[in-house]
């Protein structure tokens, strides 16, 4: 034993195991674990081993799920919904306060049997993952309470699939539980196959407080579990995992009419402006890549640093990484945990190999005995190296250089993902400007991985769309009042025709042309079809392609702002007020008195859909921005064709989005004729794009494409499918509202809003922070 005038000398911590006697208890006094479904647990079945990643020991013997376990649980969950909704939101606010408060209760044995499970360091599961279960339930007992109030005319969705990882797994499992049976749902859940206990110890947790039997229902297994859970009859997949495991889930619920929300993989920035607190940032490093141990989907795992200041940060980063304590998760001195489990181990090592092949250097990041791996980084290492590119998902991070802001902003969005980051600056007005040009759905300012309920939380790109936590989140578990369904016209198949002189003397003298970048053009091919009153351009790929191009070009639109979008749309009505007459003609008196209302009635939103700034931790201004799309992609419906297109397109744009617009097939005319009004409307060009033709293959061509960043679909159910499933090859939402009278009140309101943005969460650190683990938080 060391002597106390030695340890004064070295200033070494000693061991300070936190003591899991309990837990282990528990786990014996178990034996294997069942499911647990319909309020109580199942005998165990064909079993697996869950174990301490730490050191390989054999925790508990878990069930794996099949389709028969699945299948079960969805009946229960299916039975006992509507009682639950029933109950009403103070009914429902009482179960998830007492869920908080037995989770409370419980602080100290479900922080150990986390870090059991997972490996991550017993002072991440006890100052900060358990306190935010407690805070989840919490938050959405409120949410309960005032759902009917907050969300009109909404309800439940039903039955919720919801499948969770194994990086935060209770908390995780908090996300999604708390705003599901808050809305009125009742859920599914499988946890990750590496870390089921906390879930399991949490259903003897519903059991206790008397949860109705049905409510939550949880079923153990691996991704054969999972994709049970996706195939099963629900009404809403929630899942949080892999990008590409989402992709795969997004392909198989196409035209299921299943709600989708998907908080995916991420290759979040880390931006030191020059101004920085070196200090500080430092330590944000540690907190947001190394700490957990780098298992965090969220991470700022690549660094981008300051050419002025790197080398002052890197021998600082260096020197703080030197002292990180890797060692046994439950000792309190630890700062390092374990990886989760040997084959993630090896992925992360395989990555690292990779990047060094292709010319990086690694600092650190040595591997230990069992599953533990060092802190580290990769430096000098090009933005095509596997190293930047891929999602590490451990202890390494990578490290780069820029000159200006306007480089940093560049490689920060230089990635398809865009879940999170963080910018370092003394500068508010510097970090600000930062966060708001970089495409990521949470960016913190002077600070790392903040986590609160009323922040919501989610991503953008392959990074998912939905969102979870706050109000945004709530609205997902949400379904919206439904109009009056109209069934949809079925399209006719295009009639070919000859070129313009042939048409003429076949007594055919209107040829429309498209509307691409501000001005009118000829389809690619030259080729039209034959409709009410003319000839229309017959679009193919190319002109799907090119305007998508002129759309991207449109950003400037954006960038105006709400008021001076509005006065663009007021404009529209006007001048399409003067010509109504004339369009009366080729349509009808509704449809064009319609067209003048949407124009009107979102030239008043555009400058009225706001955020706000969400009470969240103390300390802290959440700013919650909801921001365009960019490039959407409008298939709009083939009847009421004037007021079906200005009834998507103008919310769109009223956003800030720029628009690639299929109108009706069979009768596009008076829409085609709409870009006189927009050029005499001050409407820049590129922001709204019309290409005319077979309304399903050019929708499958813009769904596929890249450059197009969310898609509406109004058309019948095989074609939703197959624009669901290309859509899905690059993780685009995808919105249908449903056909319906497009003149009628029905066709307009703020669901259309809500789906023309992704909300972005932006966290700024003010005045004197209050203690991190302290009371004042939470």
């Amino acid at each position: 034993m060391s002597r106390v005038s030695e340890i004064m000398d070295s200033m070494d911590y000693g061991p300070s195991v936190e003591d899991s006697a309990a837990v282990r208890d528990w786990l014996a006094a178990r034996g294997s674990f069942g499911h647990f479904i319909d309020g109580a647990f199942t005998e165990a079945g064909r079993t697996f081993a869950t174990r301490d990643p730490s050191t390989g020991e054999t925790l508990a013997q878990v069930s794996q799920g099949g389709d028969d376990d699945v299948a079960r649980a969805v009946r229960a969950a299916r039975k006992a919904q509507p009682k639950w909704e029933r109950l009403g939101g103070t009914g429902r606010a009482r179960y998830l306060y007492a869920l908080a408060r037995h989770v409370q209760k419980r602080e100290r044995f479900l922080s150990v049997l986390e870090t059991l499970d997972n490996g991550k360091p017993i002072r991440e599961s006890r100052d900060i993952d358990i306190p935010l279960v407690a805070r989840h339930f919490y938050h959405h007992a409120g949410w309960a309470e005032l759902r009917d109030s907050a969300f009109p005319g909404h309800g439940p969705l039903g039955v919720c699939g919801q499948i969770i990882p194994w990086n935060f797994p209770l908390l995780m499992l908090a996300w999604k539980i708390a705003p599901a049976l808050a809305a009125g749902n009742t859920v599914v859940l499988k946890p990750a196959e590496y870390t089921p206990l906390t879930a399991l110890a949490f259903a003897e947790i519903c059991a206790e407080i008397g949860l109705p039997a049905g409510v939550v229902n949880i079923v153990t297994g691996d991704g054969a579990t999972g994709a049970a859970l996706v195939a099963a009859e629900v009404d809403k997949i929630a899942f949080t995992g892999s990008t590409e495991v989402g992709r795969d889930i997004a392909g198989r619920l196409a035209g299921r009419g299943t709600r989708l929300t998907l908080e995916l993989g991420g290759k979040s920035h880390f931006v030191v402006m020059p101004d920085a607190d070196l200090d500080a940032a430092v330590e944000g490093v540690v907190d947001s890549i190394w700490f957990n141990p780098g298992q965090v989907c969220c991470a700022g795992s690549r660094i981008l640093v300051a050419e002025a200041v790197a080398d002052r940060f890197e021998d600082l980063l260096r020197a703080r990484m030197a002292r990180l304590r890797v060692g046994a998760p439950l000792d309190k001195s630890t700062d390092i945990g374990a990886i989760v489990d040997p084959v993630q181990k090896d992925r992360i090592l395989s990555i690292c190999r990779a990047a060094t092949d292709a010319g990086a250097e690694l600092v650190g990041g040595q591997p230990g005995e069992g599953c533990f791996i060092a802190p580290g980084y990769l430096r000098n290492i090009a933005p095509a190296n596997p190293g930047m590119e891929q999602e590490i998902f451990g202890p390494i991070a990578t490290l780069s250089t820029f000159r200006t802001a306007d480089e940093a902003v560049e490689l920060a969005n230089n990635t398809r993902y865009g879940l999170a980051g963080s910018v370092w600056s003394e500068s508010a007005a510097i970090a600000t400007d930062i966060a708001a040009r970089i495409r990521a759905g949470v960016i913190w300012i002077n600070c790392a991985n903040v986590f609160d309920a009323a922040a919501p939380f989610g991503g953008y790109r392959e990074s998912g769309f939905g969102r979870e936590g706050g109000r945004a989140g709530m609205r997902d578990y949400l379904a919206a009042p439904q109009p009056r369904p109209v069934k949809e016209k079925p399209a006719q198949a295009p009639v070919l025709m000859p070129g313009d002189t042939a048409a003429r003397g076949a007594g055919i003298d209107r040829t429309a042309k498209l509307y691409v970048g501000g001005a009118q053009k000829r389809p690619d091919g030259g080729a039209t079809y034959a409709v009410p009153g003319g000839l229309a351009p017959l679009g193919n790929r190319k002109d799907i392609r090119n305007a998508v191009e002129a759309a991207a070009k449109a950003g400037k639109w954006a960038a105006m702002g709400g008021h001076a979008r509005a006065q663009v749309l007021y404009y529209i009505a006007e001048n399409l007020s003067a010509r109504a007459d004339e369009f009366a003609r080729r349509t009808s008196r509704a449809e064009v008195d319609a067209a003048i209302a949407r124009a009107f009635h979102y030239a008043a939103w555009a400058d009225k859909f706001d955020g706000g700034n969400v009470q969240a931790r103390p300390g802290h201004l959440l700013n919650v921005i909801p921001e365009p799309f960019g490039v959407m992609a409008i298939a709009c419906p083939n009847g009421q064709p004037l007021a079906g297109f200005m009834s998507l397109v103008m919310p769109a744009i009223a956003m800030g989005n720029s628009v690639v617009a299929i109108p009706a097939q069979d009768d596009p005319l008076p829409v085609a004729d709409l870009y006189q009004v927009f050029d005499t409307s001050d409407l820049p060009g590129g922001v709204v794009n019309i290409v005319t033709g077979p309304k399903d293959d050019l929708a499958l061509t813009a769904a596929a494409h890249d450059g197009v960043a969310a898609m509406w679909y109004v058309g019948h159910r095989d074609g939703l499918a197959a624009v669901e499933r290309a859509a899905g090859g690059n993780l685009k939402p995808v919105w249908s509202p449903g056909n319906r009278d497009w003149t009628s009140a029905e066709a307009q309101g703020e669901d259309f809003l809500h789906h023309a943005a992704q909300v972005k969460t932006i966290w700024l650190p003010y005045g004197a922070l209050p203690s991190e683990t302290g009371g004042a938080a939470y």
